[in-house]
């Protein structure tokens, strides 16, 4: 892979015409959302267009599968929803796969939250079930964080007892996520994957679990090809995926580790980057 990818509208590699594609991935926060956290309106005729093609559009994000969902609850039909950094992935209501934290992990990252927060950090958990998210935390600044990305929510007395399937969990740091949280996971690091997904977000999941491992398994389902598949991302987290399709594409305003990642640079999320590449590829 190139370690510094040309910039989309100049690289030469990409073809004259339509080329095979069968699968696009697309992160969704920094990536096909833009700063405002808005969905491009031109993303509701591609589909269709998409659709009538044959190409799955499967968006992938450490978003809750029930706020996705409701994202495209108007095209949802067909589409697989990779939620949760790829421990859980859904199509028409049906898992299709899921990764799950044994209860002690869980458990042990909200006493920890309580230590850290105890020697003064400004930091949140969330602990991320299937059927809901569960909180402890209960300021309106951090609850208005967590709305964003999980619509299913519910405020618990103790983190330590929730009773459900619990496939990642989250912690928010007002401060900077990858400079101050991150390094305080180390327990959990040595057996566990600790991400950076966002500049304020930290998710903790079992070893296994990641985006490209959800992306690899759906490809192998449906008898598509890393070649035939088109992948977006702009931070940490989509590392995984982008290694598991040959149409990659780091966001020009993704971390610069993701941007080394990549085969390909496409324009920013403020650019409506991941539809212009999808036009120019496909030749829509």
């Amino acid at each position: 892979m190139s370690a510094t990818p040309a910039p989309l509208l100049d690289l030469p590699g990409l073809p004259a015409g339509p080329a095979d594609i069968r699968l696009i991935v697309t992160d969704m926060d920094g990536t096909l959302l833009d700063d405002a956290k808005r969905i491009p309106d031109g993303l509701w005729p591609m589909l269709a267009e998409l659709r009538r093609r044959g190409v799955l559009f499967s968006p992938a994000s450490g978003r809750q599968y029930a706020t996705l969902a409701r994202q495209f609850a108007d095209v949802a039909e067909g589409m697989v929803f990779i939620a949760e950094n790829g421990t859980y992935v859904v199509r028409d209501g049906v898992e299709l796969g899921s990764d799950v934290l044994e209860p002690s992990v869980p458990a042990g990252m909200a006493r920890t939250v309580r230590r850290l927060v105890a020697d003064g950090a400004d930091v949140g958990a969330v602990v991320c079930g299937k059927r809901s998210a569960y909180v402890e935390r209960t300021d309106e600044a951090f609850l208005a964080e967590v709305r964003r990305y999980y619509v299913e929510h519910r405020v618990v007395a103790d983190l330590t007892a929730v009773d459900d399937d619990v496939i990642k969990v989250a912690l928010y740091d007002f401060g900077s996520a990858e400079h101050s949280t991150a390094p305080a996971l180390a327990e959990f690091a040595a057996t566990h994957q600790v991400v950076v997904s966002g500049e304020h977000w930290v998710d903790v999941m079992n070893r296994t679990a990641n985006k490209g491992t959800a992306l690899r398994a759906l490809q192998r389902a449906l008898g598509i090809t890393p070649a035939q598949t088109m992948v977006f991302g702009d931070y940490l987290n989509d590392l995984e995926m982008l290694d598991a399709a040959e149409w990659s594409f780091a966001m020009a305003n993704a971390h610069p580790d993701v941007v080394r990642r990549a085969r390909h640079l496409a324009p920013s999320n403020n650019d409506n980057g991941v539809l212009r590449t999808i036009s120019r590829v496909l030749g829509l």
